[in-house]
């Protein structure tokens, strides 16, 4: 049984973590993926190496210098032969280097190439520098984030720009091999990291259209504070509890007293809206005298969305990851892989390779 990916060989040039992280899951699914990098190597070898061997595992690796005629025309040599090519570099520099689209295509009709950048292949941003917090902030993203009555904030403790980047493109590129079946023809993707984010704003955007809300306070009080749907501190940690759809609500009000807002005059969510901040300060009330193993259980006996926080370490050793299979062994710990089994996807990976620096895939 082979993987869905299988017959699939990506020429990965991409660095840090957009591109590595898409390709890293087309490996888990069967794909062959070569990584080319730099003399010295990806930086994130050195920078993260945890991080590194995370999203690299199960690629070959070659050391080659672009700029060197001879190691140029391996790396073509690689993508002439390839079914996709990933790049993470500012835009036109793969162009100045002899291994743009429009040349590749000339070797290889075939072939989908994606160029991975923050703020995509035109436009007034094109050359600029930028990370994660960046694209956020320029997406509109970060407007929405922090306390409701403070500043904005950058709260993430995920680098959600850059991960969600990287799934946009393989959802992209997926899509582009399964276009080049029915007719046979590659294409060149340009996808921008920003507006990937941009697209995301878009259930927030449609409330804010909707209801002329135009102002960011007025946005932000929409998108954080909401009834009974937060994190509650309890004796010895937290939960969190997502009570919002009305039949919700009504089991939160048999699982802990809320006194005046168990009443039917707060039966509907569009009562409850312009209580909120009275209604979490009375959720915080209820829990804060339980320990979490208690308030988890009182949620769970009468059907409250409820969880508890969780630390990373908790997570790994939870009963649902441990019931799940989620947690596979690397070379840097335990690790989960790509979340969606299908059919012929291996569970576990071999690590990443080491670089080698002889011009010859490891």
């Amino acid at each position: 049984m082979t993987g869905p990916l299988e017959g699939v060989t990506v020429a990965d040039f991409s660095e840090l973590l957009p591109g590595p992280f898409m390709t890293g899951a087309m490996a888990e699914m069967g794909a062959r993926v070569i990584k080319i990098e730099r003399p010295g190597g990806d930086g994130m070898r050195r920078s993260s190496p945890g991080g590194f061997e995370i999203v690299n595992r199960g690629k070959s690796s070659v050391m080659l210098d672009l700029k060197n005629v001879a190691d140029r025309e391996r790396a073509i040599k690689i993508v002439r032969d390839a079914d996709v090519m990933v790049e993470g570099f500012r835009p036109g520099v793969m162009a100045r280097l002899g291994l743009g689209y429009e040349a590749m295509r000339e070797l290889n009709p075939g072939l989908v190439y994606i160029s991975l950048s923050g703020y995509g292949q035109t436009g007034p941003m094109v050359a600029a520098p930028g990370h994660d917090l960046n694209y956020l902030a320029q997406a509109g993203v970060t407007s929405l984030c922090g306390r409701p009555d403070g500043p904005p904030e950058h709260t993430f403790g995920l680098p959600v720009a850059d991960l969600g980047g990287g799934l946009y493109g393989l959802a992209s590129v997926t899509a582009a091999l399964l276009h080049r079946m029915h007719t046979g023809v590659g294409q060149y993707i340009d996808l921008s990291i920003t507006d990937c984010l941009a697209h995301w704003v878009n259930p927030r955007r449609g409330v804010y259209n909707v209801q002329g809300v135009d102002d960011v306070a007025g946005q932000r009080q929409i998108a954080l504070v909401r009834p009974a749907y937060g994190v509650f501190a309890c004796q010895d940690g937290d939960i969190s509890v997502a009570a919002l759809e009305d039949h919700f609500w009504a089991a939160l009000c048999r699982a802990v007293d809320l006194g005046e807002f168990a009443t039917p005059s707060y039966a509907s969510l569009s009562a409850r809206r312009g209580a909120a901040e009275r209604i979490n300060s009375a959720i915080a009330q209820a829990v804060a005298g339980l320990t979490r193993d208690e308030a988890m259980a009182v949620m769970a006996r009468h059907d409250v969305p409820a969880s508890p926080v969780l630390s990373v370490a908790e997570a790994t050793t939870s009963a649902h990851f441990v019931a799940r299979n989620l947690i596979v062994e690397t070379a840097c710990g335990p690790a989960v892989p790509f979340p969606v089994r299908l059919n012929g996807m291996r569970h576990e990976m071999p690590p990443a390779a080491e670089l080698n620096s002889l011009g010859e895939t490891i």
